[in-house]
């Protein structure tokens, strides 16, 4: 039987925000709506993070995900006014979206569950809080040139090319 405590209860919520958002993403059709339904959903996920007593990956999951990455979103939308013009909801490859989707689903079940059950079915005799790592070992491993360093300048490239292309697709060519 659903034990009803706090945590519980804030879990349903969060996981009602995540999931809600989510399902407005994919089957919005204005665009600026999509990009406000994917700040509700992770809002949804740093609640995650706050029950899971990581207030620091929260923080940053607020500031640069909902606070940095989304409104770009918004401005890139607002700056190709030409795509906020969507007339489907589906379109000739919606199929293979639904096949990659349900891969995708089934490749994260199993990559949440193997780490909890662990692959014989026998759950790990060590507590969680030995496996998670401090705010200093994350920091750390970001800015380590073996681990994480590349991986987060590659992002940084990423995103700065999707807002020049952004800008480059807005410019009127009429000189």
């Amino acid at each position: 039987m659903l034990e009803l405590n706090v945590q519980t209860i804030a879990f349903l919520i969060f996981a009602i925000c995540s999931l809600g958002g989510a399902l407005g993403v994919v089957t919005s059709r204005n665009l600026i709506h999509g990009a406000l339904f994917l700040i509700v959903s992770l809002f949804g996920g740093a609640g995650f993070f706050v029950l899971l007593s990581a207030p620091f990956i929260a923080v940053v999951q607020v500031l640069v995900y909902i606070g940095a990455i989304a409104i770009l979103i918004i401005f890139a939308v607002m700056l190709t006014r030409s795509m906020t013009g969507m007339r489907e909801l589906f379109n000739r490859q919606w199929w293979l979206s639904a096949i990659v989707g349900v891969l995708l689903f089934l490749l994260l079940t199993i990559a949440v569950i193997m780490p909890v059950w662990g692959v014989n079915g026998s759950k790990s005799n060590q507590p969680v809080s030995d496996q998670v790592a401090t705010t200093q070992d994350l920091g750390m491993a970001l800015v380590d040139g073996n681990q994480y360093v590349l991986p987060f300048e590659v992002a940084s490239l990423l995103l700065t090319g999707a807002m020049i292309g952004a800008i480059v697709i807005a410019r009127d060519t009429e000189d």
